[in-house]
């Protein structure tokens, strides 16, 4: 149970995580704002440490990974709604010579 307020912001509407401002503990609801000040929910299914990623969506293997608008990566891995989203389960693709081309955001 968490007793604290939990905060994530969302700056584009684009966006597949959201970045917290907080610690949150699994199984923790995580108030998550975007730019035009709407709020949504967003239960943590496990630990994420201040100022990593949650997913605010399910996201499949190889489908790319928006922040700010941008296209930060891909998905190594299926993440679920929820989740924490770093290194372990994304990959970046830019400056990479063995990609022929970024996924294009939709």
């Amino acid at each position: 149970m968490c007793n604290t307020r939990l905060t994530g912001l969302k700056v584009n509407d684009l966006d597949n995580v959201a970045t917290l401002f907080c610690n949150a503990n699994s199984s923790c609801e995580v108030e998550i704002l975007d730019k035009q000040g709407r709020k949504t929910s967003v239960m943590a299914i496990e630990d994420i440490p201040y100022g990593h990623k949650i997913a605010l969506r399910n996201v499949k293997r190889g489908e790319p990974i928006i922040k700010y608008g941008e296209q930060i990566g891909i998905a190594t891995s299926d993440i679920r709604i929820g989740q924490h989203v770093h290194v372990h389960n994304i990959e970046s693709v830019r400056g990479r010579g063995d990609w022929t081309e970024e996924v294009k955001v939709r």
